[in-house]
């Protein structure tokens, strides 16, 4: 089973917006297609695609990232599949919610003035980035990145 494609639009260079998102998308395609992907995932797959091939040129660049966002997760959760840098951007938000906040309240506190909030966001941010290189640098020594940066 192969992985469908886009059907090419005679009006896509009319919205540039969506032009790029397209273009973008194309090249996320080709990249899968270089991938061992099994047929469960190649299902959902051209499913998603099914659904930018059916959208007006209106609401295209809208449904091309969220056919990418799902598609990723798909491979992400199926095949255990990555882009680059996909750890590192997930764990900075992460970083800076989970450690960053905490630590700061915890400084506002024991210092007496809670405008010490904000020094504990650069922390969660260089303990979260800190964690996603660990993860991106297992995954590709796994060889489960696959070769492009969302």
């Amino acid at each position: 089973m192969v992985l469908k494609t886009i059907n090419p639009r005679a009006d896509i260079g009319e919205n540039k917006k969506a032009y790029k998102s397209f273009s973008l998308f194309m090249g996320f395609l080709d990249v899968l297609k270089q991938q061992d992907l099994n047929k469960v995932v190649i299902e959902k797959l051209n499913a998603e695609i099914d659904k930018i091939n059916e959208v007006p040129l209106k609401k295209l660049n809208t449904q091309i990232k969220r056919s990418q966002l799902k598609m990723l997760q798909i491979v992400e959760k199926e095949q255990k599949l990555v882009p680059k840098n996909y750890y590192k951007k997930t764990w900075l938000v992460l970083g800076m919610s989970a450690f960053g906040i905490p630590l700061g309240v915890i400084f506002g506190l024991t210092l007496d003035n809670m405008a010490f909030l904000g020094i504990g966001l650069p922390i969660g941010l260089a303990i979260g980035m800190a964690v996603g290189a660990q993860m991106d640098k297992k995954a590709e020594k796994e060889g489960r990145q696959i070769n492009m940066e969302m």
